[in-house]
C-alpha cells in the first residue's frame, strides 16, 4: 500500500517561513508531510525548476450563472480559473435571479457540484428587503458572506441609502464585502458621460464617488461594530483612509487596476477597458502600488466580470462595464514580480494567506501539515504571450491578449487532485464548497 496518494518532488515549496527545497506528501486531499520524503506514492509529480505556491484563491468573480450564461457559466469560469492557476473562488450574487435567498444559494451549489473545476463559495446579495434574513443566510454552508452594492453596476442589486445600509450591517457577524461607489453622486454626474468616449467613464464615476462611499461605509460599519471588506479599490486616497481603519476594514485591489493606465488603455481598448469602478490614470495606478507596498492592501481579486464582444461593442455609455480576469490574475502578478514591482512572498500573501485571514477559510491559504493540498505550480522564468487560444472564458476575449509576460502557471492541484497541468485539464471537475470557521465552528 502506498504511503502517500501524491508526492510533489524537487520543487521550490513556499512555506509560511519562506521557500524551501523540499517534498510535499499528500494523503486523502490533505498535506501530511513536508521534507525529504521516502516511500511509495500513488502519483509523483516532478517539480524540478518549478515553484510550488499555496493555492491561489480569487475572492471576487462573476460567473454569470444562472440567467446570463451566454457570457459565462460556472463550468467555463472555473475552467478559466484553473487554467490560470487558481484553486478556489468566491462567486458574486448579481445573477438572474439574484443570489439573495437560501434557495438561490442552494441552486448555485447544486449547479456547481462537480461542474466547477475549483473549490468555491457564493456570496449572498444584500437588497433593500432581505436585511432581516442575512444573519441566517450568511451562515449557510458554501456561503462566502454578504455582498453590498452601494453603487449600481451589472444587475439590479443596490443598497444605497444609509438607513438601509445600517440595517444590513446590523444583521449578522461575518465580514461584509462592499462595492463602494456613491450612487447619488454618480446620478448627479451622469451628464459627464460623453457618447462614444469610454475615457469619460472615470470622469463620470470619479474619485470622489469612490472616496465618499468608502467614508460613508466606514462610518456605518463602525457604528454597527461590523467588519467590512472594500472591493476593487481604485484611488490612493481610499487606501490612505483604509490604512487608518484596519481594525474594522480590509481591502482589495485588482491586477487590472495595477496594470492598466487610462491614458493608454482607453485609446487602445475603448469599451473593453470599461469597468466599475473605472480604470483610472497612471498616477492612480502608481498610487495603488505605493499603498500595496506599504502593506495596506489585504487581497488581490480579479473582479472577473465577462460580457460578450457584441455587448462590449455597443457605443459608450450603452456598453456594459466589466472585463474577464480570473485566468490572467496570476500571470499578471508573476510578471509584476519579474519586473520588480513586488515580491513573490507578497503575491502569495495577497492571494492565499490574505483571503484565509480575512474570511476565516478552513484548511486553505498555506502549505502546512493538516491543510488542504491546494497548490499553484508556476514557472517563474517562462516568457510567453497571452494568446486568444489560451483563454477559456465563454466571453472569448481579454484586455491582456497579446501581452508578453514572464511567469506562467504550469499546474493547478485542488485537494491533491491534478486538475490542470501544462494547459491540459483532468478528466473530470472535482470542485467542492469552501468551508469557513464562522459556519463550521461558530
Amino acid at each position: 500500500m502506498a504511503a502517500y496518494d501524491l508526492i510533489l518532488k524537487n520543487g521550490t515549496v513556499h512555506l509560511p517561513s519562506g521557500p524551501a527545497e523540499i517534498d510535499v506528501g499528500v494523503v486523502a486531499g490533505r498535506i501530511v508531510a513536508l521534507g525529504s520524503l521516502r516511500g511509495d506514492a500513488g502519483e509523483t509529480i516532478d517539480c524540478t525548476g518549478l515553484d510550488v505556491l499555496p493555492g491561489v484563491i480569487d475572492t471576487q468573480v462573476h460567473f454569470r450563472e444562472p440567467g446570463l450564461v451566454h457570457k459565462e457559466d460556472l463550468e467555463s469560469g472555473a475552467r478559466a480559473a484553473v487554467l490560470g492557476g487558481v484553486t478556489a473562488v468566491f462567486e458574486m450574487p448579481n445573477t438572474k435571479p439574484n443570489t439573495d435567498s437560501a434557495d438561490a444559494i442552494g441552486d448555485k451549489l447544486a449547479r456547481a457540484h462537480h461542474r466547477m473545476w475549483c473549490d468555491h463559495a457564493f456570496y449572498v446579495g444584500a437588497t433593500n428587503h432581505n436585511a432581516a434574513d442575512l444573519a441566517e443566510l450568511e451562515r449557510l454552508p458554501g456561503t462566502a458572506g454578504v455582498k453590498i452594492f452601494m453603487g449600481a453596476s451589472t444587475g439590479d442589486l443596490l443598497v444605497s441609502e444609509d438607513a438601509r445600509l445600517a440595517e444590513v450591517l446590523a444583521s449578522g457577524h461575518r465580514r461584509v464585502a462592499i462595492h463602494a461607489e456613491d450612487e447619488a453622486r454618480m446620478n448627479a454626474r451622469a451628464g459627464e458621460r460623453i457618447a462614444g468616449d469610454a475615457a469619460s467613464h472615470p470622469v463620470w464615476r470619479d474619485d470622489e464617488s469612490a472616496l465618499l462611499a468608502t467614508k460613508r461605509i466606514l462610518g456605518l460599519a463602525r457604528a454597527a461594530r461590523r467588519r467590512i471588506h472594500v472591493l476593487h479599490v481604485t484611488t490612493p486616497a481610499e487606501l490612505a483612509l483604509l490604512g487608518q481603519n484596519k481594525d474594522i476594514a480590509s481591502c482589495e485591489v485588482t491586477p487590472q487596476h495595477l496594470t492598466l493606465a487610462g491614458e493608454e488603455a482607453y485609446p487602445r481598448l475603448g469599451t473593453l477597458a470599461q469597468m466599475n469602478p473605472p480604470i483610472r490614470s497612471g498616477e492612480h495606478r502608481d498610487g495603488l502600488w505605493k499603498w500595496l507596498q506599504q502593506g495596506v492592501v489585504d487581497i488581490l481579486g480579479s473582479d472577473h466580470a465577462p460580457h460578450t464582444l457584441e455587448e462590449k461593442s455597443k457605443p459608450y455609455p450603452d456598453s456594459p462595464s466589466g472585463m474577464p480576469g480570473v485566468q490572467t490574475l496570476l500571470p499578471l502578478m508573476l510578471n509584476h514580480v519579474a519586473e520588480g514591482r513586488t515580491t513573490l512572498q507578497r503575491v502569495i500573501d495577497l492571494t492565499s494567506a490574505g483571503p484565509q485571514r480575512v474570511f476565516g477559510i478552513v484548511g486553505k491559504g498555506r502549505i502546512a501539515v493538516g491543510y488542504d493540498a491546494d497548490f499553484s505550480v508556476v514557472d517563474l522564468k517562462a516568457r510567453w504571450t497571452i494568446e486568444q487560444d489560451w483563454l477559456a472564458s465563454r466571453c472569448g476575449w481579454s484586455p491582456f491578449t497579446g501581452m508578453s509576460v514572464t511567469g506562467r502557471p504550469v499546474g493547478t492541484i485542488v485537494r491533491g487532485n491534478r486538475v490542470m497541468w501544462d494547459g491540459a485539464l483532468a478528466n473530470a471537475a472535482i470542485g467542492e464548497p469552501i468551508r469557513f470557521e464562522a459556519i463550521d465552528f461558530g
